[in-house]
Parts: structure tokens; sequence; C-alpha cells
């Protein structure tokens, strides 16, 4: 689902308080000249979120996007010229791959590899379920199975319990987007569903021992996975997280 917006400020505020997962821009946003200032800004307040830039080619845009170049945006899709519906789809899917949850689903991979595929897309999807915490049964939904099935399949590969692996799973998400300094740990709370920030930051205290703050400054992406997987998913932990 698209979220149209008509004014940078109000591109800023979508990202903030809603799932998503990247931004289609064009400097043109906002009036008649082509500036960079607005994608500039959500570069640097939300560096996990990938931009494509969609716009038309004229002398006042080209210079532009030579700017945008230098500032680390590298996909461009120019009007009439590169927006035919297969070109465009992959372009998008290419920005995707990039975003902060697939981040966090690639991280998990070799943890979730034996699962079914099916169940391995619900739980993606399960990453931005409302609610303090998402439950077995919408997972078993999303995964067309029932939920007693899809609690053997956990249990099969050694993991937790399909619940346990969900709050994880989310909690690296936040995680990751903590690291961004444009999103306060509220705007987090709100993306991932969570009716109340402290709920998620008791949370985040469970699984590092760390508060939302201190986790924004302690920890890089790759050790939050590592100590994820070295306290829940290790063979010696798996009995107690379950």
């Amino acid at each position: 689902m698209w979220e149209a917006v008509g004014t940078w400020p109000e591109a800023v505020e979508a990202i903030r308080a809603k799932p998503v997962e990247m931004a289609v821009v064009d400097p043109l946003l906002g009036g008649a000249t082509p500036r960079t200032h607005g994608i500039g800004r959500l570069r640097q307040f939300f560096p996990s979120l990938p931009l494509l830039v969609y716009t038309e080619l004229t002398p006042a845009t080209a210079g532009v996007l030579l700017e945008l170049g230098s500032a680390g945006i590298r996909r461009v899709v120019v009007h009439r010229f590169e927006d035919a519906p297969g070109p465009l789809r992959n372009a998008l899917l290419a920005e995707l791959e990039q975003s902060a949850s697939q981040q966090v689903i690639q991280g998990m991979e070799p943890i979730l590899r034996e699962l079914p595929s099916e169940i391995q897309t619900a739980l993606e999807a399960m990453l931005h379920a409302p609610g303090d915490g998402p439950t077995v049964t919408a997972l078993a939904d999303r995964a067309r199975l029932t939920r007693r099935t899809c609690e053997r399949w956990f249990t099969k590969v050694g993991l937790p319990s399909p619940r346990v692996v969900m709050v994880l799973t989310r909690l690296l998400y936040a995680h990751r987007l903590l690291l961004d300094p444009g999103y306060t740990v509220e705007d987090v709370a709100l993306k991932l569903g969570y009716s109340k920030t402290k709920t998620l930051q008791m949370h985040l205290r469970a699984a590092f021992g760390l508060t939302a703050g201190e986790l924004r400054v302690s920890l890089s992406i790759d050790d939050a996975l590592a100590m994820v997987t070295s306290r829940y998913f290790s063979p010696a932990h798996r009995a107690v997280a379950s």
C-alpha cells in the first residue's frame, strides 16, 4: 500500500508513524524548482530507508540528480523513459531488498532457513502486525497452516516457540530502526504496532538487557543479532526460551 504526501514535512511524519519500507521521491515535490534539500534530509534522518528517485529529465533536474548521486542516491527512474511497468517494478523490488525489515530477515536467514517458505514469509509480514505481541494464530493464518502444524514446525527444526521468534525478530527490527537518528523510541513503537511505548521498552530490556537509548549507542546490527542468537537460539538456551 502506498502513502501519498504533498510536502517534505508530511513525508517525514509518514515515515515516522507508518510502516513505510521505502520512499519514492521527486526533487520537484513542493514546488516547480527541483531541490535536493528534502531528499537529503530523508537520507540524513533515515539512512536505513531505501530511496528511489522518480522524476522528469530536464536541464534543471539533471544538475540536481548529479548532486543526489554525490549524496549516495544510486537509483533513478526517469518519467516516460524508464517507467514501463516491468522495469519500474524491478526497480522498486531492488530497493525494497535494502529495507530495514529485509536486513533483519536476511540476518535471521541462517536461523530460520529450515522452516517452510510459507512460515518465513509470514514471519516477515508479522513485523508490522498491530498489537503488543503478534499471535501464533495470526502467524499460522498468514502461512495458511493450522496453529498446531505451525508450532510443530518450530519444534521440529529446534527453534523456540513461534511467539518468542516473532517477538525477537520484531525487536531486532526495532533496534535497526533506532539506529536511524530520525526515529524516537515512540516512533518505533508506533511503527511496530505497540499500543504503549513502555511495552516495547520492557521487551527490549528483557531481550538485550538495555534500554532503547542505550541500544542506540551500544550495539551494532551485527552485535544485536549475535546477542539474540547466543541468548535464544543456541542449543543451551532453546529450552529456556521456549
